[in-house]
């Protein structure tokens, strides 16, 4: 009696199945970003006589191994932080008639805080055992305070914030060159009444 034949199984078809599903995943599959900070670091070079800079132009944010936050040796709470640092940048503690006196800065005028803004250093110094949380979020706090001086600059000269503006510009929505030429005149303009001034390493310091 003869035997009956097995049936094959269609591997080709299986095969095609099996690409249709890879490509599916690969199409449909989406890779998460690590988000950081965007910051360029200087070249190295040796300096060989580092500037002064006066006690009373830089703002020391210390962050220990147990994540608490020491600013200008206080406590203080990370929500808090912002505000110190716009009301040390915005003060304009130089005297008026001076060549450092800041015609814009709408803070207290404390003749011991920073003379203007382009003086104005702030020294962020954190624990080797610092978490990576607790580093981004100061650092978030420190552009914030930045970023708003800037919009309120930038509304107060052209209408417009300089955070709203910036983010138009890098996403291509500021059509024809000649445009994003004089938004980007306009918002280095900005820039330079608040120039970002963030160090890692503690500036050397001179007197009052």
């Amino acid at each position: 009696m003869a035997r009956r034949a097995t049936p094959e199984v269609n591997a080709g078809s299986m095969a095609d199945i099996a690409f249709l599903l890879l490509i599916f995943f690969l199409v449909t599959t989406t890779i998460e970003k690590d988000s950081g900070i965007a910051r360029q670091l200087p070249p190295i070079e040796e300096i060989v006589d580092p500037p002064k800079i006066k006690e009373k132009n830089l703002f020391i944010v210390n962050v220990n191994r147990n994540d608490q936050l020491l600013v200008e040796e206080k406590l203080m709470e990370l929500k808090d932080l912002r505000q110190a640092a716009i009301a040390f940048l915005d003060n304009g503690g130089a005297p008026s008639g001076s060549p450092e006196y800041c015609n814009y800065c709408k803070g207290q005028k404390n003749p011991e805080s920073s003379d203007n803004p382009d003086k104005a250093v702030i020294s962020v110094q954190n624990d080797r055992l610092t978490s990576y949380k607790m580093y981004i979020a100061v650092q978030n706090e420190l552009v914030a305070a930045y970023n708003f001086l800037r919009d309120r600059e930038s509304q107060r000269l052209y209408g417009w914030k300089f955070t709203e503006m910036t983010k138009e510009l890098d996403e291509g929505k500021i059509k024809g060159e000649a445009a994003q030429e004089a938004l980007q005149e306009k918002l280095e303009t900005v820039q330079k009444l608040f120039p970002m001034k963030l160090s890692e390493a503690e500036p050397k310091k001179s007197g009052q």
